[in-house]
């Protein structure tokens, strides 16, 4: 861990380059370049509200805060692992010339995701304020304890894209396995749907099961923060953090131990 930190602290320069150069990758031959990250998560959501509002989710006020605290938050895990999966491979060329601590590709890749992450979260904001101003959701004091599950979920996607990282380069399919995988993770995150019909249920397995998703157990605490103004849960916190500080260690233990072989297949 502490040639970790010296690495980061030796290459921080660099790591800030790279995040530079992600979000310009991000964003080329794009008029509109970052203004995306406010127009996406808004489209995306009036399409969502239109169509699940009328088919599904009728008994949920203010549809549009509690789609984008569920979305915003999955975009940016799917995004961000799917990006450090891919960023040994894109970055060989400057692998095979250069020496770089090789964990820093994925950690720019989450990074500059996140960047762009926290930029979309003013569209949350505004949305937000129009509800309140409805008095359709209330602003508490808990809502400064949104940036906890926020913390979170970046943690989780570094773990977890830190594994991928490693695993794609050896076993090319797993960029087409983690697709499903990670649609997979999305239904079961309860984005557009009532998590609290489930969590209540008579049938205590269907509750279970989405608590055992962390990326739910970080979207619901935060909906608890900014959504439902009330204290997050406390058992949901523990074992998200618990799982992404795992996920955390197994990246990097895995990633320094096959590492040097990474040039013999990329």
């Amino acid at each position: 861990m502490k040639g970790y930190i010296k690495g980061f602290l030796k290459y921080r320069f660099l790591l800030q380059e790279l995040v530079k150069k992600g979000i310009k990758l991000k964003y080329r031959r794009s008029y509109l370049g970052i203004i995306w990250s406010f127009i996406e998560p808004l489209l995306t959501t009036i399409v969502l509200t239109i169509v699940f509002s009328t088919i599904l989710e009728k008994n949920i006020q203010a549809f549009p805060v509690y789609i984008l605290t569920g979305r915003l938050l999955y975009s940016f895990f799917n995004q961000a692992t799917n990006a450090a999966m891919k960023s040994i491979r894109a970055n060989q060329s400057m692998i095979k010339k250069v020496y770089v601590p090789k964990y820093l590709y994925p950690l720019a890749s989450c990074m500059y995701n996140y960047v762009i992450f926290l930029i979309s979260l003013i569209v949350l904001v505004g949305v937000s304020g129009i509800y309140i101003s409805m008095g359709k959701i209330h602003l508490t004091s808990y809502a400064f304890l949104a940036i906890i599950p926020v913390i979170n979920l970046f943690i989780l996607a570094y773990g977890v894209g830190l594994i991928l990282a490693t695993i794609s380069v050896f076993f090319r399919d797993m960029e087409y396995m983690w697709s499903v995988f990670v649609m997979i993770i999305m239904y079961a995150s309860a984005i557009f749907y009532d998590a609290n019909r489930m969590l209540q249920a008579s049938d205590a397995w269907k509750g279970y099961l989405l608590k055992l998703n962390p990326l739910f157990c970080i979207i619901h605490n935060f909906r608890n923060c900014i959504y439902y103004g009330k204290m997050m849960s406390v058992h949901m916190l523990m074992y998200s953090f618990g799982f992404s500080i795992v996920c955390l260690i197994v990246g990097l233990v895995l990633f320094k131990k096959k590492q040097d072989k990474f040039i013999l297949y990329i």
